[in-house]
């Protein structure tokens, strides 16, 4: 393990809010693996394969006016080719015309797994939890067509449940 696989791997998790506010979605292909498994809590939906995922939030992003994906806390552990890495999110959602307000603003986390490959690391395997929101719940899901999940997610719970690979990871070491 390297300092540089770390910091390789901060970078394309950071690169994940740029990517999503930026719409611009072919930099996904540079963040996650072609078979990546992405189940996103929040947006009550879980996604197998690159195509749909980045088809999926497109779809979803279009409908938003704006929105700021922030990602802090990053914790990186790397063993060998495989690599485990658990961040924090807060995300601000925007929709003009929603009724009741504009804004939602959720926080949560991600439980990421990692690997290796020809290109440099790619996340396989992305858990996404809500962990608390605020704002108009109209703002995610004005069709209600995402059926998103507004319930809220506790860490410490997840972790005595066996649920947070990223602490599995550093246990095992």
């Amino acid at each position: 393990m390297s300092a540089l696989d770390k910091v390789e791997i901060i970078e394309i998790m950071n690169l994940y809010g740029f990517a999503l506010d930026a719409r611009a979605w072919d930099l996904f292909d540079l963040i996650f693996t072609e078979d990546v498994e992405a189940v996103f809590g929040p947006a009550g939906a879980g996604w197998h394969g690159l195509e749909e995922f980045k088809a999926s939030f497109e779809m979803f992003h279009k409908m938003l006016d704006s929105h700021q994906h922030t990602m802090m806390g990053h914790v990186v552990h790397v063993d060998g080719d495989k690599a485990n890495a658990f961040s924090y999110g807060n995300w601000l959602l925007v929709r003009n015309a929603a009724e009741g307000g504009p804004n939602w603003l959720g926080t949560g986390w991600y439980d990421d797994e990692l690997v290796r490959t020809a290109k440099g690391w790619r996340i396989k395997k992305r858990v996404c939890r809500l962990q608390g929101w605020t704002g108009n719940p109209l703002v995610p899901e004005p069709k209600r067509e995402h059926q998103p999940d507004m319930k809220t997610n506790v860490l410490n719970e997840h972790c005595a449940d066996g649920k947070i690979e990223f602490l599995k990871a550093i246990r095992a070491k």
